[in-house]
């Protein structure tokens, strides 16, 4: 198998040249007019280095709490202001939501990666009360099933409020990615293969875990997440139907899309 080809998406989905400027376009848009409305805090700073920085999509009234929603990229490429759109749906229903960037490969390893995601989520829920909701893509997906392991430091208050993890098209067994050209940047030895795999944690957090992914994505990510769903007894899968690698997450623009649901349902 050719794991270059196996992993690769865009090439396998029409159109897929043109999602980062429509995600582009969309996410101006919405900065923009969120930021006028006084509904966003943006480019706040988690940490000192120059990627650590988030931005917070309030609704109208005081948040129910917070979602943090953590982009992909394969760890070295892309930005949360690609992504400000995707907050739509979760403030329409009353929560607020964060997005943060983070350093990427080759700058960083992706262990480094998930400590400044935890870091971010740490200082997120220091400006929202209420419960904690995970999510991310593809390897934000990755990143929100890491904060879900023990192994992973979070502080104990933010732990006490974290209510659900929700990876999306995540990559749960980073192993293949050592045989892909992109491990020039990303580095991936034996030993942070097995530390970063979600599939190798067995001590995990409270809260309900439900893995989703796209139907038509492609085999190696519908493995991905059925890996997971495997190594994580209590987690649940979800299968969109009809839904690729690249659209899998615009339900989130839907304050009442089975995604949007999946995150805030019962809370």
């Amino acid at each position: 198998m050719d794991l270059d080809v196996a992993y690769e998406n865009g090439a396998f989905i029409p159109d897929g040249a043109k999602y980062p400027d429509k995600w582009q376009a969309a996410a101006h848009s919405w900065r923009e007019v969120e930021h006028s409305l006084g509904r966003a805090r943006l480019n706040i700073a988690y940490g000192n280095a120059a990627r650590q920085q988030l931005d917070l999509f309030y609704p109208a009234g005081k948040p129910n709490g917070l979602v943090v929603f953590i982009h992909g990229g394969y760890w070295r490429g892309l930005d949360r202001k690609m992504w400000s759109h995707l907050s739509k749906g979760v403030t329409t229903r009353g929560w607020a939501m964060a997005i943060p960037s983070y350093t990427l490969a080759p700058e960083a390893r992706i262990s480094e990666i998930t400590d400044e995601i935890a870091a971010a989520v740490g200082f997120a829920a220091t400006q929202v009360d209420g419960g904690v909701v995970i999510t991310g893509h593809s390897a934000g997906g990755h990143l929100s099933a890491r904060m879900m392991c023990r192994d992973v430091d979070l502080p104990a208050g933010v732990e006490a409020r974290l209510k659900r993890s929700v990876p999306i098209s995540p990559l749960s067994d980073l192993t293949p990615l050592m045989g892909t050209k992109m491990n020039e940047d990303l580095r991936l030895d034996e030993a942070e293969v097995i530390l970063e795999s979600p599939i190798n944690c067995t001590a995990l957090r409270s809260g309900e875990v439900t893995v989703w992914v796209g139907a038509e994505e492609r085999p190696a990510f519908l493995d991905q997440a059925r890996w997971l769903t495997q190594a994580w007894e209590h987690a649940k899968l979800r299968v969109a139907p009809g839904r690729h690698h690249f659209d899998v997450i615009e339900e989130l623009e839907q304050p009442e899309s089975p995604l949007t649901n999946t995150l805030l349902e019962g809370l």
